[in-house]
């Protein structure tokens, strides 16, 4: 039987009481952990200097996300501009900090979302939502009365707020979160976020509570649960092994996937910084896929370009073999 997304089961009084709650923390604007009070409905620029309106870069089918969300059919990304987090190794930095794209409707966005179906999407993927919640909502409010009925991916820095989170429940199926740090002082250095870790750690906890183990249908595609990304920087500036050993007082290895990622560029002001002005090695970043393979982790890793350039391989289809590598 087919997986019915959570917002399935909302009703219009359901929606329209989310929106009217979204509204009111926009209005004086707490939906992420800079608190800037901005009146983001009157138009007022906050911190991620976003507009009062949708400002989305992109719209298309990706098939470059984890298999079991690209699937074959593609993941249905919609990539908001702006972002909440400043980081000096930004690779869309023309997207997230000045703010690239064009302006949307809800209905317009409405419309996309449903094309995107029929494209034969497995999922609507929202990529750096956060700043924009109360409008996206209305979308998914109007796309779901139309027949969307395709799971909901919530793809994110993992800068939120346990709150919103919680209010999200009975619409996201999916969270997709960063884990970027698991020390406030490079996320400080970097991000411009010097309680990230603290926080980062809070909403992934949020996040496995809400959905529970990682599900994935007999198709391998993915319909609930957490998947969590770990882009490896230069000289463990990610604190990878703080980030597994919280991992591992949390949740059962088995009940999450955990995608190490491996290509980091240090491209927009990340020369500014020496110690990260410089891919990460092979080395450093295989370093950082055994310590969460052999702490029993499952999910991807994306084999480093100087060994052979593949990308997503399954942790499982290597448990029992050496790295390439190592």
């Amino acid at each position: 039987m087919p997986h019915l997304p959570s917002y399935s089961y909302l009703d219009p009084q359901q929606w329209d009481a989310l929106i009217a709650t979204l509204d009111s923390i926009a209005s004086s604007c707490a939906l992420c952990p800079r608190h800037c009070g901005v009146n983001r409905l009157a138009g007022e620029r906050g911190f991620c200097r976003a507009p009062k309106e949708l400002y989305i870069s992109s719209i298309f089918p990706h098939h470059g996300e984890e298999p079991p969300i690209s699937g074959t059919g593609g993941s249905g990304t919609v990539f908001f501009s702006c972002c909440t987090l400043r980081c000096a190794f930004c690779q869309n930095w023309q997207i997230s900090h000045e703010g690239e794209g064009e302006p949307y409707s809800t209905e317009r966005l409405a419309e996309r979302m449903l094309w995107l179906q029929t494209q034969g999407c497995h999922n609507i993927n929202l990529v750096t939502p956060t700043h924009f919640l109360p409008w996206i909502i209305r979308a998914l409010k109007e796309a779901s009365a139309d027949g969307l009925s395709v799971p909901i991916v919530y793809n994110c820095g993992g800068y939120e707020l346990p709150e919103i989170v919680r209010l999200l429940k009975d619409v996201v199926d999916i969270w997709l979160p960063d884990m970027k740090y698991g020390d406030n002082g490079p996320a400080q250095e970097y991000s411009g976020a010097k309680d990230y870790a603290k926080v980062n750690q809070q909403v992934v906890r949020e996040m496995v509570r809400q959905t529970g183990a990682w599900r994935v249908s007999d198709d391998g595609i993915a319909h609930r649960g957490v998947c969590i990304r770990h882009l490896v920087l230069p000289e463990n500036k990610a604190g990878s092994a703080r980030i597994v050993e919280f991992l591992r007082s949390i949740v059962d290895p088995r009940d999450v996937a955990v995608s190490v990622m491996a290509q980091y560029r240090p491209k927009y002001r990340a020369t500014e910084h020496p110690e990260i002005a410089r891919p990460a090695s092979a080395q450093e970043y295989l370093s950082a896929v055994r310590l969460f393979r052999d702490a029993g982790f499952e999910g991807f890793f994306q084999e480093h370009e100087e060994i052979d350039g593949r990308f997503f391989i399954d942790f499982a289809k290597r448990k029992d073999q050496p790295l390439t590598g190592s």
